[in-house]
């Protein structure tokens, strides 16, 4: 989450007629993640999150999103699901964006997981590939290994001004990752983005899984890759924590279950994880517009998290 566009309360108020959901009382920007504005709403009837898509979030995209949410509170996840207005529309437009009134959910995102947490949210997410096995829609994944050559290209040589030679340095484990992947796992509908950040606890309990504006249909064993790379190290992507990786793997297996291919396919998997999120961060941490009330992320997080991968492909045995 972040705030890009700015919203005031006279407009804010006036988007609100639109809904049965009280008058407004609160609102304030929240500042963390890249993608979209997000604004937290409380009115005189309940507490809601404020969305407008921007970046990399296509408009077009926002009905598969929406289905997708829908699908998954239909089957008694803990999901937020966005708000219909008075004429059942639950895409509208706020200060020229797309924009959704979503459910809040309780609970908070922790910074530093333990294995019994890792557990949960892992056995949460094999929970939602059960649920989402007979989910028909699809999406190509707008940030799949195809996209992560040419956005390396649109870097360019300003990677290097993030760490001399980190260019090559990418480009060299890029090309390793293409000629390996594996393009005979099972596919699904996946979050994508489960990072801790993204899941809400109660304790070691789950309460809300969250930002699905990366969700799509690509190989099921990535998601778990990327869990895997977001949850076991610390935030500059040093000090992997054995426990949290196996927590992780026994939660999802025990709700859903992982074949020896894809468990054999996990480390380059990984790895993948690894420059997707390295990439992105790095674009964003080049070209974020320096008023734009956000969160930047050290892309070198996820080249450490590379290293590390490289030389411990036993990390999923």
């Amino acid at each position: 989450m972040a705030v890009y566009t700015h919203v005031s309360a006279e407009a804010l108020a006036a988007f609100l007629l639109r809904y049965d959901v009280g008058t407004l009382v609160s609102v304030k920007g929240i500042a963390e993640g890249v993608e979209n504005s997000n604004y937290l709403v409380d009115t005189t009837s309940a507490r809601f999150i404020l969305t407008l898509y921007e970046k990399r979030v296509a408009a077009d995209d926002l009905p598969f999103f929406m289905a997708l949410l829908d699908h998954l509170a239909a089957r008694g996840l803990a999901v937020p699901p966005a708000i219909p207005d008075r004429d059942g529309a639950v895409i509208q437009t706020l200060e020229g964006r797309p924009a959704c009134l979503i459910r809040f959910l309780t609970g908070v995102s922790v910074s530093h997981p333990t294995p019994a947490q890792a557990q949960a949210a892992a056995t949460a997410m094999g929970e939602m590939h059960a649920a989402l096995a007979d989910f028909r829609q699809t999406r190509v994944n707008s940030m799949g290994i195809a996209t992560w050559r040419p956005l390396l290209e649109k870097c360019g040589c300003d990677l290097d001004t993030i760490q001399p030679g980190l260019f090559d340095r990418v480009n060299t484990a890029l090309a390793a990752v293409e000629q390996a992947w594996p393009l005979d796992l099972p596919v699904s509908a996946i979050h994508a983005d489960l990072f801790p950040d993204n899941v809400l606890m109660h304790g070691d309990a789950v309460t809300g899984l969250i930002d699905f504006y990366f969700a799509c249909t690509d190989t099921r064993a990535y998601d778990l890759a990327v869990m895997h790379s977001a949850w076991t190290f610390d935030a500059k992507g040093e000090n992997p924590d054995a426990a949290i990786g196996a927590a992780l793997l026994a939660g999802y297996t025990s709700a859903f279950g992982l074949s020896d291919a894809e468990r054999a396919a996990l480390p380059l998997l990984a790895r993948g994880a690894c420059i997707r999120f390295l990439l992105s961060r790095a674009w964003d941490w080049l070209h974020t517009p320096a008023d734009a009330l956000v969160m930047r992320k050290d892309p070198l997080a996820y080249l450490r998290r590379l290293d590390w991968y490289e030389a411990h492909p036993e990390a999923f045995a």
